[in-house]
This record gives structure tokens, sequence and C-alpha cells, in this order.
């Protein structure tokens, strides 16, 4: 791998880009270390996962962009963002990150307000009398 390589990742309204490098393991993401920018410990792992699976946690340099959401929608699109980079530069990896359900994005994301309602479904206060 010769220069950086970049993936997005999305997730409900969290948009994550990823520059990916050779290195020692360093995160950095919005310009935080990620353990500073996610302090709970399983928004942590799920930005790890990528790299657990296949055994690379110390080779790779990431720098991420993330805007949108909140921490865990964030945190999901950095995971799908790492794992798809991590696909550019071995394709070899593909399988063990797909087996994983990295590769796949979730499709599931907020249901529009609807007219008539007080949210999606929930509907105003009904009194009898």
């Amino acid at each position: 791998m010769e220069k950086q390589k970049n993936a997005v990742g999305r997730r409900k309204e969290a948009v994550a880009r990823v520059y990916m490098s050779k290195g020692t393991g360093n995160i950095t993401v919005n310009d935080k270390e990620y353990k500073a920018y996610f302090p709970i410990m399983y928004l942590q792992n799920q930005v790890e996962l990528p790299l657990k699976t296949i055994e690379a946690t110390s080779s790779f340099d990431i720098v991420v962009n993330v805007q949108g959401g909140g921490p865990k929608g964030q945190a999901e699109a950095i995971k799908m963002a790492i794992a798809r980079a991590l696909c550019e530069v071995n394709a070899e990896y593909r399988p063990a990150l797909k087996k994983q359900g990295l590769m796949t994005r979730d499709p599931r994301s907020v249901e529009r307000k609807k007219f008539g309602k007080r949210k999606a479904r929930r509907s105003f206060q009904f009194s009898k009398r």
C-alpha cells in the first residue's frame, strides 16, 4: 500500500469519511483520539471491530471525519467505512468482514412524521369526554 485509501460509511444520519494509511494503529476522529471522542466502551469496540476481525489493530493509521447523527450512529458509520477501506487495501479481507456483517449498510432509519399525528405513529391524546 503506497498511499492512503479512503472510504465512506453511513448509518442513520451519520456520514463518516475514513482516510487509512500504513502506520502504528492510531485512530483519530474529528481531530481527537477515538477513545476521547467515544468515552463509552461499547462504541470504542464498534470502531475497533473491523481491525480486530482481520487482526490488524496496529497496522494502520486512520483519520476519520464524521458528522450528523448521534454517537452510536457515528460509531457504526465509522465501523462500516473502516471495513470498506480494508477491502480496498486487500480483497482477501472481504469474506471475514462480510461474515461479521460489516459490509452491509444498515437500512434502518427514523420513520417520517405523518400529518394528523404527533410523531410517525403516535396519535394525539384522545379524550372521550
